[in-house]
């Protein structure tokens, strides 16, 4: 009841910010996001007898979406590119803030696992970033992959406790069967599909809530033309693709609670556990989506 009660607060909550809010205030709270996620990951680092650099895999992360919001106005293939350079930079900075240690087999371990929290973390939610702010129509692209996920998973859960036998991967994630993991990959197949075909339906009752201008404003305003019903197999590919992504991306943070011997990563979501336990599936996804939209995302409008 907890987990059902929290979704509904904290559903509402993120869409209204996805429709809603300013770019500065949408970025602040997916920052604040990924530092409590990067902290939580840091905590189960150190549970594997790693000592991480905290603070330094902190400002790094936040560095991202600093960077983000003040190139914002770049193309996106820069902005990937300056992103990208921030990567590339960012593990010899770690293992030469390690070298000061004594323990350098441990400093470096701990270097290297803090290096891995800013693609693990800090990449996806840039990536959701762009995806709702630099990608025609955004909104679109983020609640086709947040379908894709929460449907998943919720079918996932329930039909796993009612009818799951068959252990889908019992030495990571016990809970999980391979009924519920089937289940997850048709209901969020299904609920895409609709959501793709109402589109235009669902802009119009999305526009007349003003939580989105109106097909014809954007029209004028963008010189682009109105939503369209994309292919039923372009929707049940893509939903399919992005779905087995949140699986695995699900599995990936179980696998890292399994070593570190904990039930959860955190406490701040009741019923869920911690962030990371909340979006450990939209980690993976993120990134998958991305791409996928990159190719297929104009077939979500009227040529």
């Amino acid at each position: 009841m907890k987990r059902i009660l929290t979704s509904a607060v904290l559903i509402p909550l993120v869409l209204l910010a996805v429709f809603r809010a300013p770019l500065s205030l949408f970025l602040l709270i997916t920052v604040v996001v990924a530092l409590a996620a990067v902290f939580e990951y840091l905590s189960l680092v150190a549970k594997f007898g790693l000592e991480p650099f905290r603070l330094l895999t902190y400002i790094y992360t936040a560095s991202l979406f600093v960077f983000f919001y003040y190139t914002r106005e770049m193309a996106v293939g820069a902005l990937l590119a300056g992103n990208l350079l921030l990567f590339l930079f960012a593990p010899f900075l770690l293992m030469t803030s390690a070298l000061p240690r004594e323990d350098l087999k441990a400093a470096l371990g701990g270097a290297a696992m803090s290096y891995v929290a800013i693609p693990y973390i800090g990449l996806p939610l840039i990536l959701l970033s762009l995806l709702r702010s630099g990608m025609y129509r955004g909104w679109v692209y983020v609640l086709f992959t947040f379908l894709a996920v929460w449907v998943g998973d919720a079918a996932a859960m329930y039909v796993g406790k009612s009818m799951g036998k068959h252990k889908l991967a019992p030495r990571i994630s016990p809970g999980k069967t391979i009924e519920g993991s089937l289940a997850s990959l048709i209901f969020s197949i299904a609920a895409c599909c609709l959501f793709s075909h109402y589109l235009p339906e669902i802009a119009a009752l999305l526009s007349k809530a003003h939580l989105i201008p109106s097909s014809a404003e954007e029209s004028l305003l963008l010189g682009t033309p109105a939503y369209g019903r994309a292919p039923l197999w372009i929707a049940a590919l893509l939903a399919g693709v992005i779905n087995l992504a949140a699986q695995l991306g699900d599995l990936l943070e179980s696998a890292l609670k399994r070593g570190a011997g904990v039930k959860d990563s955190g406490i701040l979501v009741p019923g869920h556990g911690g962030i990371l336990d909340r979006i450990d599936a939209l980690l993976l996804a993120f990134p998958v989506a991305f791409l996928l939209f990159m190719g297929f995302g104009q077939k979500f409008v009227k040529g």
